[in-house]
């Protein structure tokens, strides 16, 4: 049976954010928590807003120096980013614009959500969501404003945010991705959010992307940084437009070759219950 269609729920794709954000529009709605998807947890979000927001103000008259040195070393924030910390500052009364348009850089530029066909659009509302230090997760269609909160950051007086938000995603997580495949291409970082355990680790299906440098030459082969996640945002734009529904992660694996991609499962990496795949996507250029 074809894997392009198999009667099952489409492919989950989990997202890291981008660090680079659309700026907020001039004018418009600001941010309604309560309005977001995955409204269990509002709260979780409330708390990080607060005590980031308060992070980046200053706590009295002539303090603003203060407060932005004390932000940008929480922040990890070079000085050419000083102005992250007024946006910060500002997320609350901020106009907020759809995800899909507030993440930009190489993964979302080939990803090219506003680009989708319509039908294609829609399952990238259902199927995709963002991991972010400050919300948790996305939908495509979640109105946030722009905001600067990385995942390994400690904020103060609430620890590492994967301490966080493991109890909240592990309840949401349960729950979105009760089954058909999902495939993670989040950053390190972001994984840390959220691990999957038991049976739906068995469903995961992790990849990373290698340069075979000399053609029909596997010994060639080597991991690429930067342009990995343009080929992850061209494969995700292919799963979408094809509308395909893998069962299995196998099926995924051949569903990737149908779409042009060069799929194996990575070397030395066998399987075992509780655990996700592991797949490369091997390209000839960036």
């Amino acid at each position: 049976m074809s894997a392009r269609r198999l009667g099952w729920a489409p492919v989950l794709v989990l997202l890291p954010p981008s660090e680079g954000k659309a700026p907020s529009p001039r004018r418009g709605r600001s941010l309604a928590l309560e309005g977001l998807s995955f409204p269990e947890l509002t709260a979780t979000r409330s708390m990080l807003l607060g005590a980031l927001v308060d992070l980046c103000s200053p706590s009295g008259a002539g303090e603003d120096e203060e407060a932005a040195a004390r932000a940008s070393q929480v922040l990890g924030l070079s000085p050419g980013l000083a102005g992250e910390i007024a946006r910060n500052r500002a997320l609350v009364t901020a106009p907020a614009r759809p995800a899909a348009d507030l993440y930009t850089g190489v993964l979302y530029d080939a990803l090219g959500l506003a680009t989708l066909p319509a039908d294609a659009r829609r399952r990238a509302n259902r199927t995709l969501l963002v991991f972010s230090g400050l919300w948790g997760l996305l939908r495509p269609a979640d109105r946030v404003p722009a905001y600067r909160l990385s995942a390994d950051v400690v904020l103060p007086g609430l620890g590492t945010l994967a301490s966080v938000w493991r109890e909240p995603l592990a309840a949401t997580m349960a729950d979105v991705a009760a089954k058909g495949v999902v495939l993670d291409l989040r950053s390190t970082s972001y994984a840390a959010l959220w691990r999957p355990t038991g049976s739906l680790a068995d469903r995961m299906v992790t990849l990373r992307v290698l340069q075979e440098r000399r053609p029909g030459d596997p010994t060639s082969r080597v991991v690429v940084s930067h342009f990995n996640k343009a080929t992850k945002g061209r494969l995700v734009r292919a799963l979408l437009v094809s509308g395909a529904s893998p069962r299995k992660p196998a099926d995924l694996v051949g569903l990737i070759g149908d779409l042009g991609f060069v799929a194996e499962p990575t070397p030395g990496a066998v399987h075992k219950p509780g655990r996700s795949y592991q797949l490369d996507v091997v390209v000839a250029d960036l």
